[in-house]
């Protein structure tokens, strides 16, 4: 299991759980699971507003990405 770099500090639980869910969705993606496009758009939309910032969503991109390996933007991307 990933831990996600998420300032949990910051959030919600409500909000905490829209965050992994997107996060694990995004990891899923690249583990080649079948993920609906509309349903990943959707919970991106989510995640974009429990996040509200550019700079933390790049923040918490960039470490994702260092975590695991993968890129949020390059996923979302690539499933447009």
């Amino acid at each position: 299991m990933t831990t996600y770099p998420i300032p949990y500090e910051q959030f919600t639980i409500e909000e905490i759980t829209i965050i992994i869910e997107f996060l694990a969705m995004i990891e899923d993606v690249n583990h080649n699971k079948r993920i609906d496009p509309q349903v990943l758009s959707l919970k991106h939309k989510e995640y974009r507003k429990v996040i509200n910032s550019v700079a933390m969503e790049k923040q918490i991109g960039r470490a994702f990405e260092k975590e695991t390996g993968f890129s949020v933007y390059k996923t979302i991307k690539r499933m447009k």
